[in-house]
């Protein structure tokens, strides 16, 4: 098959399941919001890593978001520069701080992205995509 007759590829590439990330990933799968704290410093953090990013110690545990969070921006999309995003337009990308701290790259569930604002209160929503528990957010 040529390139003027292949299929555009319409499926959501997977994430990025590892041993760091694999409890959170689980932990959306089963409709729970979690983020990793450092025993140590208590910073807590997105995404997952070993080691905390501000002390640098692998002294850390991973803990139940409250799933209150805020908007800190976002961008909504005209144009997909991906084929399995072409049926979505136009679609929302935002940056959400975890009422514990983490920011997370997300989508906001809403009808109508002008109606968002800079600080508006959100809270968690557990969403499926192509059999993976994921992270979106509603306004309050």
């Amino acid at each position: 098959m040529n390139a003027s007759t292949a299929k555009p590829n319409t499926t959501l590439p997977d994430p990025d399941i590892n041993e760091a990330s694999k409890p959170y990933w689980d932990a959306l799968q089963a409709g729970k919001l979690t983020f990793q704290h450092c025993r140590h410093c208590g910073n807590n953090w997105l995404p997952a890593r070993a080691e905390c990013p501000k002390c640098l110690e692998a002294e850390w545990a991973w803990q139940d978001a409250s799933g209150k969070a805020k908007l800190i921006s976002w961008v909504v999309f005209h144009r997909a520069f991906h084929p399995a995003f072409a049926n979505r337009l136009p679609y929302n990308v935002a940056i959400v701080e975890l009422a514990e701290g983490p920011r997370m790259i997300t989508n906001i569930v809403v009808d109508d992205a002008e109606t968002l604002k800079i600080d508006q209160p959100l809270h968690f929503v557990a969403a499926q995509e192509q059999g993976h528990g994921i992270a979106r957010f509603r306004p309050a």
